[in-house]
């Protein structure tokens, strides 16, 4: 069933759900999920409501007018989402393949719903995936004297395949600011959780060698402060001095999968609302 989805936010005010609700009631909306949120903290009110596609009448253009009218008196932030839509998403690597085949394998079997029309490296040491799933494969080198060329041409790739997310899956490469500036909200990034104690090489052996009790990874927006970006999931394993580093590297390898693709999950069904650093992460509907 498609849907059209409204992610809002605003100061927190009563009657707020009502009138929401109700927006779409008397326009003859049957409402498939609604999910709310009050941060009592910093006075905002978060909403995620699903409603359903067959019931518009209008164009979306005359919707979306008709809700930002609505909406201006409140002073509702909000995008809207529509699911016959389907995002298209460029995943960026270096030299690791566990992100890059966990994401291919799970759009191949429908886990999450997506297009993956190219994948992007540093390195060309990847492209035996990209030949085996046929997906467009693109090898740009990166030195400090060709960066800002090569950004460009990463952002024409972005521009000309229609990208609506970029997954860096293990990229090790850090984004100049003007890189991120053009793609606000909308790259999605993946670390191990020992940072900053471990950052750098051979972090694992690190780990090991201060008898680490627990593994763990962070997926998160990428912005301008490197990995500081609005946290999207985490997810910890509890470990012991059993483990070898290779052995603490296999199961940080699965943290990092597991986390990356519930992330891109809830990015794609629309259910992370970002509010300054922070973001509101709604569940995942039944």
């Amino acid at each position: 069933m498609n849907k059209i989805v409204f992610l809002i936010q605003c100061p927190d005010q009563k009657g707020l759900m009502a009138g929401i609700t109700d927006f779409f009631a008397k326009r003859g909306y049957n409402i498939l999920h609604c999910q709310q949120h009050t941060d009592l903290q910093q006075g905002r009110y978060f909403m995620r409501i699903a409603v359903d596609m067959q019931d518009l009448k209008s164009s979306r253009q005359e919707l979306e007018e008709q809700f930002g009218t609505f909406a201006e008196p409140l002073s509702l932030s909000w995008s809207v989402h529509y699911t016959d839509q389907v995002p298209r998403i460029a995943l960026m690597v270096s030299k690791t393949s566990h992100c890059l085949y966990d994401i291919i394998f799970r759009q191949k079997e429908g886990d999450i719903t997506c297009s993956i029309p190219l994948i992007i490296s540093n390195h060309p040491d990847l492209e035996y995936v990209s030949d085996q799933f046929r997906i467009p494969f693109y090898c740009l080198p990166i030195s400090k004297e060709n960066k800002p060329e090569q950004e460009k041409q990463v952002q024409q790739l972005l521009k000309k395949h229609h990208v609506d997310v970029v997954v860096l899956a293990r990229y090790m490469q850090i984004l100049s600011p003007e890189f991120l500036e053009a793609c606000p909200g909308s790259i999605i990034n993946i670390h191990h959780a020992f940072l900053p104690a471990f950052q750098g090489a051979n972090p694992y052996r690190r780990a090991y060698e201060r008898g680490v009790k627990m593994i763990g990874a962070t997926a998160h927006y990428a912005t301008a402060d490197l990995d500081q970006g609005p946290i999207i999931e985490q997810d910890v394993v509890r470990v012991n001095h059993e483990l070898s580093p290779q052995g603490l590297r296999k199961v940080g390898k699965d943290v990092e999968r597991q986390v990356l693709s519930r992330a891109l999950q809830a990015h794609l069904e629309h259910r992370v609302i970002v509010s300054g650093n922070r973001t509101i992460v709604f569940s995942h509907e039944k």
